[in-house]
């Protein structure tokens, strides 16, 4: 294959060079640094790779079997933070992480090939790549504890505080960690992600820590080419806009010696305190952005030029020939003999077989095991007297749905000693609608605690805890604001799974307060009724119970599922059924359940996708959710008395839907209602009907659903969102 201009500068640069007075390679390679010449010869070997991958990558496109470009070109001085790092140490890779990458590879005692195998099979989608199995090109290996990430630009930031956090956290309780006690988390990135929201919760969460001495050992690595994409990021601005809090080191990273120095003083004050640093390494960015940017539409020559004359890997030549260590012909013998290696390898991987089916595709989605969970569902706290005291939930007469969450929460930290409760107000407040309350009395601050008013951050613990080992149940505090941190759970926590080939999972239940229908407190915030966004989302089981009995048995089943299977859970609750009493009339008390002890938790489960059913009826089947439960069977009750036979489905789930009972109940009946207290455009009933048509429903089906509207403060929210009347309206059209 023809050679660039970076191919060429390196060799004739190399070819230049002129052989110093010989050192002893045990000692160090140049006065005034602790990298000694043996190592450096060894980290030369990684960033030569490293090179030579990203020109593989790039001859394979031009075959038309590549698919992926971006490469590590002027970034391997991160092959040093490798070396100053354990190979235990878990890391969150920026996407120019080859060096570092294959360093790590060599420091767990892998053959180089091995190494260079598993980056060429993900450049060539390969389904034997060994952790995204051909699904995406990421870094990332089970067994070297560096955690695939995607390339959402600094989404992986809060993830890996969440680590960090997780490290110390799990030595606190006393839980077994994914990580060794001493670990520190990793995190590498560039320039342009400093800019970004995620970046900024990442740097702020992990300073908040620290500020407060809480233990968070985590080493931001910022390797600075000054440019994203074809985005000039201004002159010394990663310096000064560095967080006053975090302790920053500084060096060329186009220096290996500098580099490697200043990240071991880096990672061993992390390491030592427990707390937070910034590494910045100044680099530089060869080969543009991608195989399909041409640089030189928005770079000038100069500039293009200056880049090539730090190249790191001519610099480390340099410091090895002048060390005496070896000799230009030596070196580029290497640079061809590696060269030819490298792409030999690179043709083998495009004969290894590609995914073949969306079958394959799809299998790490969502490998559930009902029988799993359902024996993990069943599992109790040793000492419940411990957990309640004197009076059991079970003799505490009927609850309410708060109530029921409340207990059923207690139980699950009784029971897993890794399971954590935390979010905004949680904790002394007891959490606005008092769901929480008493359990940080219960169970102690380090298991039920407040973070900051930062949903990225709330969700970013989360993930990093899920990875290491722990049960975390975060709270979002209303359905709006989850939309602010969507990304963690789009991009972050159900592409774990699919990237790794379940090698890694952030299991977690994300407790989200739900929904309208608030009285005496409005305004959308606090009243949404927008879904759409988590059901679009592969992989990710959305549950939305309505009954206390109900809200207790899925809470349970999202928390086994999380166990046994890594599942990423939300648990919608509906705020304005928290302290509903009343079904019918004022008293009554329909709308309260008892609380299921223990020993009937197997006939109780509720398994993931299966709907409940309420009545017999055989004229109308009303299919709802949520509120809607609550409006459909009060609908159902007055129409029953008047000789309409009706049933409710209550769906529970709505992700995955309960096809195969919806179908069953809509077909008993011929007519379906779905009463939908989401918006007509992207709400659930979209995908009732679309599952009723695509499996063949012939009878008649209509919807009703709250307006394509925000919700508005006080009594004008009726206006827009669903009601009984409609509910009751559009089902005498129906029957008529």
């Amino acid at each position: 294959m023809a050679r660039d201009a970076v191919e060429t500068h390196f060799t004739e640069s190399v070819a230049a060079l002129s052989p110093g007075t010989r050192r002893d390679p045990a000692l160090p390679v140049r006065p005034g640094t602790t990298l000694t010449g043996d190592l450096c010869r060894e980290l030369f070997e990684v960033q030569l790779a490293s090179r030579l991958l990203d020109i593989a990558a790039r001859w394979l496109r031009e075959q038309g079997e590549g698919f992926y470009t971006i490469g590590s070109a002027g970034h391997e001085g991160n092959a040093a933070v490798a070396a100053a790092v354990r190979p235990t140490d878990p890391a969150l890779l920026h996407y120019r992480s080859g060096a570092f990458y294959l360093a790590r590879s060599a420091q767990a005692g892998r053959l180089a090939e091995e190494g260079l195998r598993d980056v060429l099979l993900g450049l060539s989608a390969a389904a034997e790549e060994p952790i995204a199995g051909g699904r995406h090109k990421v870094f990332g290996h089970p067994d070297l504890a560096v955690i695939p990430q995607t390339s959402t630009i600094a989404s992986h930031l809060p993830r890996a505080v969440g680590v960090a956090f997780a490290v110390e956290r799990a030595r606190k309780l006393g839980v077994e960690s994914a990580w060794p006690a001493e670990s520190i988390a990793v995190c590498s990135f560039g320039d342009a992600s400093v800019n970004h929201a995620s970046a900024l919760t990442g740097f702020n969460t992990a300073a908040y820590c620290a500020y407060q001495g809480l233990p968070l050992p985590i080493l931001f690595v910022c390797e600075d080419n000054g440019i994203g994409i074809s985005v000039r990021t201004p002159r010394d601005w990663v310096r000064a806009s560095g967080h006053p809090l975090i302790p920053r080191f500084e060096a060329d990273g186009c220096d290996l010696a500098e580099a490697y120095d200043v990240a071991r003083r880096a990672a061993e004050h992390v390491r030592a305190h427990r707390s937070p640093a910034f590494l910045h390494l100044r680099v530089v960015r060869l080969m543009g952005h991608a195989g399909s940017d041409v640089e030189s539409a928005y770079r000038a020559p100069r500039e293009i030029a200056a880049d090539l004359a730090r190249d790191p890997l001519v610099a480390t030549a340099r410091m090895l020939v002048e060390a005496g260590l070896t000799d230009p012909e030596e070196l580029l013998g290497r640079y061809e003999t590696i060269r030819e290696h490298v792409l030999k390898l690179a043709m083998e991987s495009t004969r290894r077989p590609r995914l073949a089916s969306a079958r394959e595709v799809m299998e790490p989605l969502a490998p559930r095991r009902p029988a799993l969970v359902a024996a993990q569902a069943a599992r109790r706290p040793r000492d419940r007297a411990a957990v309640f005291g004197p009076t059991l939930p079970e003799h505490e007469g009927p609850l309410t749905l708060a109530q029921a969450v409340n207990r059923t929460l207690a139980e699950i930290l009784g029971t897993h000693p890794e399971a954590m409760v935390f979010g905004e107000d949680v904790a002394r407040k007891g959490g606005v609608y008092g769901v929480t309350r008493g359990l940080l009395k219960r169970f102690g601050a380090a298991r039920v605690f407040d973070t900051p008013l930062d949903e990225q951050a709330l969700l970013g613990l989360a993930l990093g805890a899920g990875a290491s080992g722990l049960l975390p149940i975060p709270e979002i505090q209303y359905l709006a604001y989850l939309h602010n941190a969507l990304d963690q759970i789009r991009g972050e926590a159900a592409s774990l799974r699919f990237f790794s080939k379940g090698a890694y999972r952030n299991p977690m239940v994300v407790r989200v307060a739900s929904y309208a229908y608030q009285k005496g407190f409005g305004g959308h915030f606090h009243n949404d009724n927008s879904v759409a966004a988590l059901r679009d989302i592969p992989g990710v089981v959305v549950a939305s119970p309505a009954r206390p009995d109900d809200a207790a048995a899925m809470l349970r089943t999202c928390v086994a599922a999380a166990k046994a299977d890594g599942e990423v859970c939300v648990f919608l609750e509906p705020i304005a059924l928290y302290g509903t009493r009343d079904l019918m009339d004022e008293g009554d008390n329909g709308w309260l359940t008892p609380y299921a002890p223990p020993a009937r938790w197997a006939e109780t489960h509720v398994p993931i996708g299966r709907a409940r059913s309420y009545g017999d009826g055989r004229d109308l089947t009303i299919v709802t959710f949520g509120n809607g439960l609550r409006m459909s069977l009060r609908t159902a009750i007055r129409l029953t008395s008047e000789g309409h036979g009706c049933r409710v489905l209550d769906l529970r789930w709505l992700s995955p839907l309960p096809v195969e009972d919806l179908v069953s109940a809509a077909e008993l009946t011929g007519r379906v209602l779905v009463a939908d207290e989401t918006r007509g455009s992207g709400g659930v009933s979209e995908g009732v009907l679309a599952a009723l048509a695509d499996n063949g429903f012939a009878g008649k089906a209509a919807r009703v659903t709250s307006k394509d509207s925000f919700v508005p403060l006080g009594d004008a929210a009726a206006h827009v969102l669903l009601s009984e009347a409609a509910i009751e309206e559009a089902a005498r059209r129906l029957l008529a």
